[in-house]
């Protein structure tokens, strides 16, 4: 059976222990998730029985060609008076709806003639476990990933601009097939290293910078997400090697505590205590890693408030950080899958210190 006829079939089973008589998906990622359709506009209604899509007239032939195993139905008028009258069809007198929904579309569905309930979690909970298909298609934009910056990386180099690097990049990514690039490429030299998400400017990338480079491919509309950290070479460079061996050590501890069983703050904390040990705590503000798939950030999330149990099947990063005002920032970032109850790299770029030049 394939892995969403069986997503859809678990869906049901606990909309009939909740006695939840249908529930209404309406997140782009969830429909995609449990329907395959990869178009901008759709939603599903789930019942223990029945498993209804829709979408508008500009997406009927694709929905046709990318859903199956679903009642296709096309979505005409307003979407508020296509579900009153499909609920009127079905019967339903009570509609559980996803909490991410916007408050607008809430005040809507208040008026409906029956009643609704917030159902939080309830589709991104199957979500949180990967099937191997879905760590498949990881892997894949892994492969683009990191075969793109592979064709670039020789262009990284003391007197190219940020904003440069990030483009070849996001162009290498797009020749390697990324449909989309999951978020904005980082590109952070020198100062501008010590802000975890800067943007790529204009600055030209000097001698003795870090290079701090975060960027992620996409594969069936799953994505990777990697960050390197490059110095550029120059002289007095030891203070910098010595703050880059903490991160990557800090790096290694962190995967070597990822078990099922194991809740996500002990994965944070192999991390963060041996940063604080060596006297760079104040200097790692961020958590040490979050889950990954149909978005570049989604559940589990490997902080120090989480204290969620690690499963098989998951998949999140591990990238711990140092960034120091005025001198930069360090950040190395792998992505695990939970396999046979271990741990297992996605990513095979290098994670030793590359001195440039």
């Amino acid at each position: 059976m394939p892995f969403r006829a069986k997503i859809v079939q678990t869906l049901q089973g606990i909309l009939k222990r909740k006695r939840l008589k249908a529930l209404l998906v309406t997140s782009i990622y969830n429909v995609r998730y449990l329907t395959g359709f990869t178009g901008s506009s759709g939603f599903c209604i789930v019942t223990p029985r029945d498993a209804l899509f829709f979408t508008d007239f500009r997406y009927t032939e694709q929905s046709e060609e990318e859903v199956s195993g679903w009642q296709l139905k096309t979505e005409k008028g307003r979407r508020i008076d296509v579900l009153r009258e499909e609920l009127r069809s079905l019967g339903i007198d009570t509609l559980g709806f996803e909490a991410s929904e916007s408050y607008e579309f809430y005040e809507l569905l208040c008026r409906l003639p029956v009643k609704i309930l917030s159902c939080k979690g309830l589709v991104e909970s199957l979500r949180i476990s990967k099937t191997k298909e879905e760590i498949d298609h990881i892997k894949h934009a892994f492969k683009r990933a990191e075969d793109a910056f592979t064709r670039i990386k020789a262009y990284i180099k003391p007197g190219v601009r940020e904003i440069d690097i990030a483009l070849r990049l996001e162009g290498a990514l797009k020749k390697q097939g990324c449909r989309r690039i999951p978020f904005d490429i980082i590109v952070a030299s020198g100062a501008n290293g010590s802000k975890p998400h800067a943007k790529a400017t204009s600055k030209r990338i000097a001698k003795g910078d870090f290079v701090i480079i975060d960027w992620g491919g996409e594969y069936e509309g799953y994505c990777s997400d990697i960050t390197r950290t490059l110095l550029m070479g120059s002289t007095n460079l030891s203070e910098k090697e010595e703050i880059y061996g903490i991160v990557n050590s800090a790096r290694e501890r962190a995967i070597k505590a990822v078990a099922i069983g194991t809740p996500a703050n002990r994965i944070d904390a192999a991390a963060r205590d041996y940063i604080s040990s060596k006297g760079q705590g104040e200097n790692f503000g961020h958590g040490t890693g979050h889950g990954i798939g149909l978005q570049p950030h989604e559940e589990p999330r490997i902080n120090k408030l989480n204290n969620r149990p690690i499963t098989e099947g998951m998949v999140f990063t591990i990238e711990p950080g140092i960034y120091i005002r005025e001198i930069g920032g360090v950040r190395i970032e792998d992505t695990v899958a939970v396999i046979n109850g271990k741990a297992e790299v996605l990513n095979k770029l290098s994670t030793e210190l590359e001195v440039v030049g």
